[in-house]
């Protein structure tokens, strides 16, 4: 059996028997440094013609979306960013003013969110690769997972989808969208070449929760398809002197690898299901000029790289939440009691479709 014939899926599902299986399964892996507060890790790889190429990106902006990619997943959990390491391999032969402008579009995009570089390592490759890993803190009753959704909840997105990828057809096929004006070219492309980490929404989300976000009663772990306890869900934070902490009423993660992805996992995770209103999903306005709403569609769920959070939780506090971020924050689709994940049409002009995960990228 080679890696081609289970997938990227599948290879994960091998390699997390290898992790503690109360530490692995979300964006970041999450470890208690003390009683109130947790160290956030993630590491993300970046391989040239894989994730990045001169012809779409070149090195600063690749630098910027490598930076960007791990931040998101500190935001996907809930955690404030305090520094990463960077390991690059090149090859002898790679000009070393491509190495500067990559580390310069790296550090251009954890400035904004006072991040530091603290090390790392470099070392001989034929072909360019980077891994960063990031290290955040996030407070253990405010930990964001995939697996605390629960149904009747609401799913939200934080802004518009598809625009990633709209703007890489526009950096690989120059003959698209030629009726675009400069500014609205510039601003798709701009969306893939810079995406922005939601860091910016979590203090929304911590202040419409508040001391109020607690789960009650204490979350009992999710359930599987056939209706058993998961046995390897994490623990109740722990609070202080009054015992056992309730999670937060919240679940989420990070859309790089696309809004049906986000919902998929989050699904699975909690042992819940949903149904995506395809009327609700937060697309460019600029896409009704450009492309079919079908392709729209296929974009906003399956193109990834936008970088927004996908959040499920309690209807109400979902509202609130999109109406403080704005800017194309919606409330997508509702979560249910059954397993299936479904995407709706609240009009009644398409039928009903099940979400999978093997239309957007994979690996393998």
């Amino acid at each position: 059996m080679k890696v081609k014939d289970i997938g990227e899926q599948g290879l994960l599902r091998i390699l997390q028997k290898f992790c503690p299986a109360e530490i692995v399964g979300d964006d970041c892996a999450v470890m208690a440094t003390n009683p109130n507060q947790s160290l956030a890790i993630t590491t993300d790889m970046l391989v040239d013609g894989v994730h990045f190429s001169d012809r779409t990106t070149g090195p600063y902006y690749a630098g910027w979306r490598a930076a960007a990619a791990n931040l998101s997943d500190l935001a996907a959990m809930g955690a404030t960013p305090l520094a990463v390491t960077v390991a690059l391999a090149v090859a002898a032969d790679t000009a070393v003013e491509w190495v500067e402008e990559f580390y310069r579009g790296m550090t251009a995009c954890l400035q904004e969110y006072h991040t530091p570089i603290v090390g790392g390592d470099v070392v001989r490759s034929p072909v360019v690769t980077v891994a960063i890993t990031a290290f955040g803190q996030v407070e253990r009753d405010r930990t964001i997972s995939r697996s605390n959704a629960r149904s009747d909840w609401a799913i939200v997105a934080t802004g518009v989808h598809g625009a990633s990828r709209a703007g890489l057809e526009l950096l690989l096929n120059p003959e698209f969208g030629q009726n675009l004006t400069e500014v609205d070219r510039a601003s798709l492309i701009l969306a893939h070449q810079c995406p922005k980490p939601r860091l910016d929404v979590l203090p929304m989300v911590w202040e419409i929760l508040g001391s109020e976000g607690a789960m009650e009663p204490p979350l009992s772990p999710p359930l599987t398809k056939g209706g058993k306890q998961e046995s390897n869900s994490p623990p109740l934070s722990k609070g202080g002197p009054g015992g056992v902490k309730s999670p937060i009423a919240i679940a989420g993660m990070d859309s790089s690898d696309g809004l049906a992805d986000a919902i998929i996992q989050i699904c699975r995770a909690s042992g819940v299901g949903a149904k995506v209103d395809r009327t609700k999903i937060p697309i460019p306005d600029i896409f009704s000029e450009v492309v079919s709403t079908e392709k729209a569609l296929d974009w906003a769920l399956y193109g990834g790289e936008d970088f927004e959070l996908v959040l499920f939780l309690p209807s109400a506090n979902a509202q609130l939440l999109v109406e403080k971020i704005g800017g194309g924050a919606a409330i997508v689709g509702t979560a249910t009691e059954s397993t299936d994940i479904w995407l709706t049409d609240s009009r009644g002009i398409y039928p009903d479709a099940i979400l999978k995960l093997d239309r957007g990228f994979q690996h393998f």
